[in-house]
């Protein structure tokens, strides 16, 4: 076994998927399964498929070209803007993209014509979060401005909240989010279908039951991924929130002063750190850092075990009071939040594997 580890079950994640879709069936609203946070891992999409997810969306297109290369015939969905470089490269792998530039949208139309074949759009509306959209004056508009553009679909409307700005969905900016749709087929002459609301951060939302009717999708991720809505990370009830655990191989185990001793200064990545004189300690060195995973979005599973701060390559972790005992070449699980299963999943130095 190579370590560090990132252990992933898909069962769970196929029951997840299921549960999320389920609550989504119920108030009319499809799921569009988000797998960017796993680098769309491919045990993980095939999960997500199993469970019920529509469409399965990503921010890379070359993830999305290795689920299509899998041999995935649903639907793609790119989840960021592709660049003006990146636009036959999307068309090619992304059935609809989400978009808010005309400039954009006029190239993607070049590039669907190209190959023949027309590409699928979302126009992002920006409610506040500050992040992609038009402003919710303008989306009719542009609305129109792209409607005219050859090789072109304009599907719907959709928006993001609370991954930037982390302004909070709520009834009132999912109404708003419905009058602009309406104010775009006023525009348009014609009805959009397809409004898509919002992420993992919809669902305290969708489990309180106020969407308001007219949303027909959410692209979910981490509700699925960690079994948890987005705002005040609540556990989804059903959902399993151990879907992955990262396993990590200690390299050292020393009784060591717990303050530095000398002068202290900036650490390796410019910040200046502060230290609690707590005695001689137990500490283990583990073989994984900052390059690896967020430390700070680790949970020992182990009680006991308290994480200390990482650098570049060691996670330095208290073990003297681990209820088991720590030795070199002993393994020791953390589960991980969104930040830390991310940095996990895209760097080349973790191993990935289903169990």
């Amino acid at each position: 076994m190579t370590y560090p580890l990132l252990a992933i079950d898909p069962r769970k994640i196929e029951h997840n998927t299921g549960l999320v879709a389920g609550l989504l069936q119920k108030q009319s609203m499809r799921l569009v399964g988000v797998a960017k946070g796993t680098s769309a891992n491919l045990d993980v999409v095939g999960a997500m498929i199993r469970g019920g997810a529509a469409a399965i969306g990503d921010s890379r297109i070359a993830n999305l070209a290795r689920i299509r290369e899998w041999g995935y015939r649903g639907e793609t969905i790119l989840l960021r803007a592709p660049g003006p470089s990146q636009c036959a490269e999307a068309v090619a792998y992304a059935d609809t993209s989400l978009n808010s530039e005309i400039s954009t949208v006029r190239r993607l139309g070049e590039a669907a014509l190209q190959a023949g074949r027309r590409h699928n759009v979302i126009l992002m509306v920006d409610l506040g979060d500050l992040r992609e959209g038009v402003i919710a004056e303008r989306a009719p508009e542009v609305a129109h401005e792209m409607e005219k553009v050859p090789g072109i679909r304009l599907a719907g409307i959709g928006t993001n909240l609370a991954c930037y700005g982390g302004v909070i969905p709520t009834v009132t900016t999912m109404e708003l989010l419905l009058e602009v749709k309406e104010k775009v087929e006023r525009r348009l002459g014609r009805k959009l279908e397809r409004v898509s609301g919002g992420t993992s951060a919809n669902l305290k939302m969708v489990l309180e039951q106020q969407v308001p009717p007219g949303i027909t999708e959410l692209r979910i991720g981490e509700g699925i991924l960690l079994g948890n809505e987005a705002v005040c990370r609540e556990a989804i009830p059903g959902c399993f929130a151990d879907a992955f655990l990262l396993k990590a191989e200690v390299i050292e185990v020393q009784q060591k002063p717990s303050k530095p001793i000398g002068e202290i200064g900036q650490d390796a990545f410019g910040n200046v750190p502060y230290f609690k004189d707590r005695g001689i300690r137990r500490r283990a060195l583990l073989a994984v850092g900052r390059q690896d995973v967020d430390p700070e979005g680790l949970i020992p599973l182990e009680p006991g075990i308290e994480i200390l701060g990482a650098s570049s390559d060691h996670l330095i972790c208290d073990v003297e009071e681990a209820a088991l005992p720590v030795e070199v070449g002993s393994i020791l699980e953390f589960k991980l939040t969104y930040s830390a299963l991310l940095r996990a999943s895209t760097s080349p130095y973790v191993t990935k594997r289903a169990v």
